[in-house]
């Protein structure tokens, strides 16, 4: 069966929409659709996995833990985050979709 990654997306967002795509033992691959969403104030993600993201659609800016600039990501950017590297997502494109597609793996 296909499916498509811009389809089914909710007109309400109150909060980032997930979906997982596929899922194995070892990988987890998900959709993520934000919509001016950002990371809680004081917030940073520290996951056990590494985590390969790409925006299809829309922007965002990660920031890293010790970094004093945020990574601009525009669609057709990808960047690699290896586990336990803490990061926020700092901002997320307004009054339109951000779609990422991730890749969870350890």
């Amino acid at each position: 069966m296909t499916a498509n990654l811009f389809a089914d997306i909710p007109d309400e967002l109150p909060e980032e929409a997930v979906a997982t795509l596929a899922a194995s033992d070892h990988v987890r691959i998900e959709r993520i659709v934000s919509r001016g969403h950002a990371s809680a104030p004081g917030f940073w993600y520290d996951q056990a996995e590494h985590e390969w993201v790409a925006v299809l659609q829309g922007s965002a800016q990660i920031a890293f833990d010790g970094c004093s600039q945020p990574v601009v990501l525009e669609r057709g950017d990808h960047l690699l985050i290896e586990a336990h590297r803490r990061h926020r997502v700092v901002s997320t494109a307004p009054g339109r979709e951000t779609i990422w597609l991730a890749v969870f793996f350890r």
